[in-house]
């Protein structure tokens, strides 16, 4: 009798815990339906008060005290997106708990209590029939609300992660103007209703980012701040583009514009600016251009830098005294020329910083275009003995990070891709090709598979890198932690024009005026085509049309395809070995003295 006593006590405790353990799931289930449902309507960041506090900082650009307000702002909705993200982990955590809680208890109740054996037959049995009926609905409801409540959570948890992400990396519409009104310290314009109402959705993120110091990915995408377009990889997100010009005729030809100093580097634009640098064996200079009608807006003369070298670098005919490209943030351009000097200017041509970073060791002086990443300025310095690659800030010059490199002299320049798991800048130099995280320098991979003093930049796509080098190989590397050679090549190969690539196919020019098209994957050759032209400019890809500019000035225009079919060739009139930038429909080449613009 007192064994029974103490299974029903047993057993109504079971009972009863498994009865609040179901109605705690229920409570759950329902808060996180609940709570699925405000995340999907809510947006903090595009809140009355935010939408509010930008409309003041387009009138006020100067005002610290708006900044700082949307910064703190910023602050509150990112603990609150981490505090709820934190928030539906744990309510999920509880949710399986509560279940399993009912199910140990339940399963435990069934094994104490008695088995009540078959009834007469003068019950019904329907009796029993329905209460196992029942009792199966009720499970399954039970399983269904269940699973349909972690669903929610799991796409709560996500939709939360999602909209960090466009926090981070959403660009704002408006930030260009923005930017570029407070950097020339005028009020900014009244927007039309229509471009407010566009502005005031979804453009916090991309103004909370300006704020930070460095261009959103739009701003980046919208303009031409490095050597070979965004990330340095040659290809351009824009449309539109001229396919027929003619320099002598002046057919869509907007303007040309005398540049005072010769250089190699390539144009970069940032709305209406272009930037150029121009050096001999006295002087160094750094060109500022108006997009618009060509005309020179600064010029700026980089000397007396501290550790500096009196003498100039001996220089080949081929790089000259200013061969790297320059980059801008929109903020800053920098500039480097072949005796190490180091700059960033404003945005009106006023000094910021300077450094030297001592005579490269190497036969042509230092060549290596830089490259941003957010706030950071990216310098690949391969020379004879001491090669590394480092990060500075953009606003102070100061070293973030260094990382030295086991190569040899290069005069390639970095990439910046995203891999789809992350951001990656990738260098190539006898005998690797190396990624590195840009954010702290640390290595990620590297593959042998590159001989040579390398000249050429890599080319990425859809996961894979292209390297190349005369004398050497061409190799498709597949990235990653374990990366891998898909396929490599010795027929045709280059010591000047880097190789662009799509998903589909790798188009590889030579110096000597051929250009060669690859399956990406497999390496199979689709065709070769010669130019009959020296060509030291890399190709570039715009409107599915590929741009290849030879030495005497000509564009050979012909469609990204498995076959050559050529759209026009467009003469400049003068030549030229630099690579052009495509921006805003505009093409904006640097001949041998002269700087173009061609547009529609």
């Amino acid at each position: 009798m007192y064994k029974q006593k103490s299974t029903d006590k047993t057993i109504s405790l079971l009972q009863s815990i498994a009865t609040a353990a179901a109605l705690l799931a229920f409570v759950l289930c329902v808060l996180i339906l609940v709570n699925y449902y405000q995340v999907k309507r809510s947006d903090p960041l595009n809140s009355p008060a935010m939408k509010t506090m930008i409309e003041r900082f387009r009138n006020n650009p100067d005002d610290e005290q708006i900044k700082n307000e949307i910064r703190e702002f910023d602050l509150l909705a990112r603990k609150a997106f981490f505090t709820t993200r934190w928030q539906i982990r744990t309510g999920g955590y509880l949710l399986l708990f509560s279940v399993l809680t009912v199910i140990i208890c339940l399963k435990s109740v069934e094994l104490l209590t008695p088995k009540i054996p078959d009834l007469p037959e003068t019950t019904t049995g329907n009796f029993w029939d329905l209460r196992k009926l029942n009792r199966r609905w009720v499970i399954y409801s039970g399983v269904f609300l269940v699973s349909i409540s972690l669903l929610f959570a799991f796409l709560t948890h996500n939709e939360l992660g999602t909209t960090l992400d466009r926090i981070s990396n959403t660009s704002a519409s408006t930030t260009d103007s923005i930017d570029s009104t407070a950097n020339n310290n005028q009020s900014a314009a009244e927007p039309s209703a229509t471009d407010s109402s566009t502005a005031a959705v979804g453009d916090s993120a991309g103004l909370l980012q300006s704020l930070d110091g460095f261009p959103t990915q739009q701003e980046i995408n919208s303009n031409s701040p490095s050597f070979r377009g965004p990330g340095s990889n040659g290809t351009v997100s824009q449309q539109g583009f001229p396919t027929s010009w003619n320099g002598v005729s002046g057919k869509n030809i907007n303007w040309k514009t005398n540049i005072p100093l010769p250089g190699y580097n390539s144009p970069v634009v940032w709305n209406d600016k272009i930037f150029l640098s121009g050096a001999n064996a006295a002087k160094r200079e750094v060109y500022c251009f108006n997009l618009n009608d060509g005309k020179i807006l600064w010029r700026s003369v980089v000397d007396k830098i501290a550790g500096s070298s009196a003498t100039a670098p001996k220089v080949n005919n081929e790089t000259g005294f200013a061969a790297p490209t320059l980059t801008t943030d929109g903020r800053r351009v920098y500039a480097v020329f072949a005796n190490g000097d180091l700059v960033a200017l404003d945005m009106q041509g006023k000094l910021v910083w300077a450094k030297n970073l001592g005579l490269p060791k190497n036969h042509y002086g230092h060549s290596s275009s830089l490259i941003m990443y957010h706030d950071m300025l990216i310098v690949q310095f391969d020379q004879s003995g001491s090669a590394y690659v480092m990060a500075l800030s953009g606003k102070t010059g100061e070293q973030v990070w260094k990382t030295s490199r086991n190569v040899k002299i290069s005069w390639s320049s970095p990439i910046l891709v995203n891999t789809g798991k992350q951001m990656e800048t990738i260098l190539v130099a006898e005998p690797f090709v190396i990624s590195y995280n840009p954010a702290t320098g640390s290595e990620l991979w590297r593959y042998d598979c590159i001989s040579g003093e390398v000249g050429p930049s890599l080319a990425y796509a859809d996961g894979v890198v292209f390297s190349v080098n005369d004398y050497s190989k061409l190799a498709a590397v597949q990235v990653g932690a374990s990366p891998r050679l898909l396929w490599e090549s010795d027929e045709y190969l280059s010591d000047i024009p880097s190789p662009i690539a799509t998903a589909k196919y790798l188009f590889l020019p030579t110096s000597y005026g051929m250009m060669v098209c690859y399956d990406a994957k497999t390496g199979a050759k689709y065709w070769e085509h010669d130019f009959a032209t020296p060509t030291y400019s890399s190709p570039m890809l715009a409107d599915g049309n590929i741009f290849q500019l030879d030495k005497k000035g000509v564009m050979h225009i012909f469609k990204s395809d498995k076959t050559y079919i050529s759209v026009n060739e467009s003469p400049l009139g003068e030549g030229s070995v630099c690579t052009p930038a495509f921006v805003k429909g505009k093409i904006i080449i640097r001949g041998d003295k002269n700087l173009y613009c061609i547009g529609k």
